[in-house]
């Protein structure tokens, strides 16, 4: 086989990225003009083939976490509040369901759809929090596409699974109210799992394609995310193709099922409260309101800073990125912690078992 003649080869096009912000500097072989028989034969040299590989969308490498920018310097200490936070919501969630697996008197149909939103607020922040730490305290910002991917699947999955509960639990109080002597034909064990099965098929279906349009992308330009953590539209807007259906899915699917689950939540509320005026006494009044307290705050507490956070940043462009991403990780955090506290408080089955729990636990500790 015949030698390439070097001085027959034209300028080679070629473009220079950085690909970690830390690392030198990687080119890619766009194209030798003029030597397209030569490239047919395997005359292009070796190491233009693996760079190609090395950089194509199949075989990505890591990318890196920057945290939250502009407060670099304060990481740190910033991530001891975080710290705190996340550890409250661990402590709650785990005693609330451990309170609802013991305890006999828990066993209805709201408290197992409340330990399911327990379980689904532990893995929101177990899927941000960790990573977000390490990045704070161990300056561990790089994570592999694998690795960021999972990550995006459980937050986003989370966050639709934690809407889909609280819908399936506005349904509960309305049973209970407007319905009390078909609570238990209604909400059978049967029907339960139906619902469960049907909010998580549904959440995973929705969120799984975000992998899926991520996957196809090639990226070829700076693996730098200034962001704690991985989310769908901050890593496709790395890719150096079209990202217009990864915009209009993450936009139209996921936001319309919030939307409609806030529909439906409303509809439920509406209908409970005019059950409650119709009530003949002040005192069923209030008992009926009273069960429903604990469930309203806590959809407040999930929805109006998701909102927020969905119109800061379609709206809110005098808004810094520093607030956005701050505001994002206090959201899978604060929800999380506040829930278990909340139910405790304003549930009197959950806040007597919680009483009668640490009361044995001083006296065991006494002794």
């Amino acid at each position: 086989m015949r030698s390439l003649d070097t001085e027959a080869i034209h300028p080679i096009s070629m473009t220079t990225f950085n690909l970690t912000g830390y690392n030198t500097g990687a080119f890619t072989l766009l194209g030798i003009p003029g030597l397209e028989q030569h490239q047919e034969l395997g005359l292009v040299p070796s190491w233009s083939a693996m760079v190609l590989f090395n950089l194509s969308s199949d075989n990505p490498g890591p990318f890196i976490l920057v945290g939250i920018p502009g407060l670099e310097q304060a990481h740190v200490w910033i991530g001891i509040p975080f710290c705190i936070i996340y550890i409250v919501a661990i402590v709650g969630n785990c005693i609330l369901l451990y309170l609802i697996l013991v305890e006999r008197s828990l066993h209805e149909p709201m408290f197992f759809f409340l330990s399911m939103l327990a379980k689904t607020d532990l893995t929101l922040s177990t899927a941000g929090i960790p990573k977000t730490l390490s990045i704070f305290w161990l300056g561990a910002r790089e994570i592999t596409f694998p690795g960021c991917l999972t990550q995006m699947f459980f937050l986003h999955y989370s966050f639709v699974l934690d809407s889909a509960i609280l819908m399936a639990m506005a349904f509960d109080r309305y049973v209970a109210i407007c319905s009390p002597l078909r609570y238990n034909s209604i909400l059978t064990p049967k029907t339960i799992i139906k619902i469960v099965v049907g909010i998580s098929f549904r959440s995973f279906c929705i969120i799984l394609p975000d992998v899926f349009l991520l996957i196809r992308l090639p990226f070829c330009r700076t693996r730098i995310i200034p962001h704690t953590y991985c989310e769908h539209i901050g890593v496709a807007w790395l890719a150096c193709a079209d990202i217009s259906i990864n915009i209009w899915y993450a936009f139209c699917i996921p936001i319309m099922t919030v939307i409609s689950d806030v529909i439906l939540i409303a509809v439920s509320y509406t209908l409970i409260l005019c059950a409650v005026f119709r009530l003949p006494s002040y005192e069923a009044r209030q008992k009926a309101l009273g069960t429903c307290g604990s469930h309203v705050c806590v959809i407040l507490m999930f929805y109006t800073p998701a909102f927020f956070s969905i119109l800061a940043h379609r709206f809110g462009h005098n808004v810094s990125r520093t607030f956005h991403i701050m505001f994002a990780n206090l959201y899978i955090v604060i929800p999380p912690a506040l829930n278990p506290i909340v139910y405790g408080m304003k549930t009197k089955q959950i806040r007597e078992k919680v009483i009668i729990f640490f009361s044995i636990k001083g006296t065991l500790w006494k002794c």
